[in-house]
């Protein structure tokens, strides 16, 4: 890695730890030049990581075009997750009848039940963690446009998979547990419902921490 890669590869990742653990809010405009004095760079490794944010959902442009860190109405998580839903019960469905190795269901497992030994994860790692167990189950169910879609809309409500929502941490935990539990047990139908319900108690949460926000 070049000197500007690493460069590029730190900003981003501070930036990201600053928005995923909400020292920087939804709504705060990430203007360049203030970003390149805080984090101590130039101007061009802020660039490239506000890029890369972009890629990832966690910022948009807003007013006059400025990168803002995103701010995802109650409309927007209610039809993202409603689609989610539809995506996501059908890919634990599919996932749980597709011989796979039980090696990684049980890596996963065994992650998750340190969280609730006590191991718990900063929001950062709780958020990367999160999106690799999803996607591994749309990668499993065997379609990679179902895989691409899933991928795309986790990426949009990402913000709100770790650390906005610390009361999910152990009621998460133990949903993706149960949801894994199908999949090693070859039962799709309870891996479709045990999805279904994670993601209902995910609408439930983010909707009443937004109700708080407004």
């Amino acid at each position: 890695m070049s000197q500007s890669e690493s460069l590029t590869e730190s900003a981003f990742q501070r930036l990201r730890d600053m928005i995923l653990s909400g020292e920087l809010s939804s709504g705060t405009q990430l203007q360049e030049r203030t970003f390149a004095e805080r984090l101590g760079v130039s101007r061009t490794p802020v660039r490239e990581a506000i890029a890369r944010l972009m890629n990832e959902g966690l910022v948009t442009r807003a007013h006059r075009g400025v990168p803002t860190v995103n701010r995802i109405s109650i409309s927007e998580v209610m039809e993202i997750l409603h689609v989610r839903r539809l995506l996501e019960c059908e890919a634990a469905k599919q996932a749980a009848g597709v011989s796979s190795d039980p090696e990684i269901w049980l890596n996963f497992k065994s992650r998750l039940t340190g969280f609730l030994e006590g191991q718990k994860p900063g929001p950062v790692e709780h958020a990367d963690f999160d999106f690799a167990f999803h996607m591994q189950i749309a990668r499993t169910a065997g379609s990679a446009l179902l895989a691409e879609m899933i991928s795309s809309l986790k990426l949009k409500t990402r913000i709100f998979d770790q650390g906005q929502l610390p009361d999910r941490l152990e009621p998460g935990t133990r949903e993706h547990i149960a949801i894994l539990d199908a999949i090693l047990a070859r039962n799709p139908e309870a891996a479709e419902t045990a999805m279904r319900e994670h993601i209902n108690n995910a609408r439930e949460a983010i909707l009443s921490h937004l109700h708080r926000l407004s």
